[in-house]
């Protein structure tokens, strides 16, 4: 049976253990030199300003992100600092000109009506012996005149191509220089425009080309159905 004595001593010792953990715990506030410090609060206040921080920094990345997004914007929407829409646009006007030279047979249903109607068929190949002469000069000056105009045509398209180089130059290194999509397709756009050009210089040409050799045709035709007329006058001696 243990005694009254043995009861105390052990009371003593918890005690003196529940004092001896209170002195090695961290205290919840102290004061030094008048000041009154919390270790509890200074930790959150420090939690906090991290989280704070931590807070600013992304704010600072959106904005850097939406700067370099507005950049990219900006160099999407600027336009190509060259055009030669200019220059194709001369080199258009230019073989216009040059089909608008046509000699004798314009480019026109109704002058090549009224040209044939005068010179190529019924009373052109039946009339006097003068106006058969004369009809046969005609046709002849028409022919020389449209071999010289489909001359003159593809004169003015090789002359063409010297321009169209410099500008691919020019587009292509704007092109590969381009700062946005926008520089981009307008240099792209521009190509478009020239190879059209070009197209278009390839249709007159072959156009002009293709005036000389029919009138060509038709006036050898002419002369055929002349001939003809001339020789059965003959035989009957008119």
């Amino acid at each position: 049976m243990k005694t009254p004595i043995f009861h105390c001593a052990a009371a003593l010792l918890v005690t003196g253990c529940g004092i001896a953990a209170a002195a090695v715990s961290v205290p919840a506030a102290a004061q030094v030199g008048g000041i009154v410090h919390d270790p509890r609060n200074y930790a959150q206040n420090i939690l906090t300003a991290a989280r704070t921080l931590e807070q600013i920094n992304n704010q600072i990345k959106q904005l850097q992100n939406q700067a370099t997004s507005l950049a990219n914007e900006a160099r999407n929407l600027s336009g190509l600092p060259v055009s030669t829409l200019e220059e194709l646009q001369g080199q258009v006007d230019r073989t216009r000109a040059l089909l608008g030279e046509a000699q004798r047979v314009a480019f026109d249903v109704g002058d090549i009506q009224k040209a044939f109607d005068a010179r190529y068929k019924g009373g052109a190949l039946t009339g006097t012996q003068a106006e058969m002469v004369a009809n046969a000069e005609a046709r002849w000056s028409d022919s020389v005149g449209a071999f010289q105009d489909a001359m003159k045509v593809q004169a003015g398209v090789v002359g063409n191509m010297g321009d169209a180089r410099r500008s691919i130059t020019t587009l292509v290194t704007a092109s590969q220089s381009a700062a946005g999509a926008l520089q981009a397709a307008q240099a792209g756009n521009q190509l478009l425009a020239l190879q059209s050009q070009q197209l278009g210089d390839l249709a007159a040409a072959i156009a002009a080309q293709g005036r000389a050799q029919m009138l060509d045709a038709a006036r050898a035709a002419a002369a055929e159905a002349e001939g003809r007329e001339r020789f059965r006058r003959f035989l009957k001696g008119n």
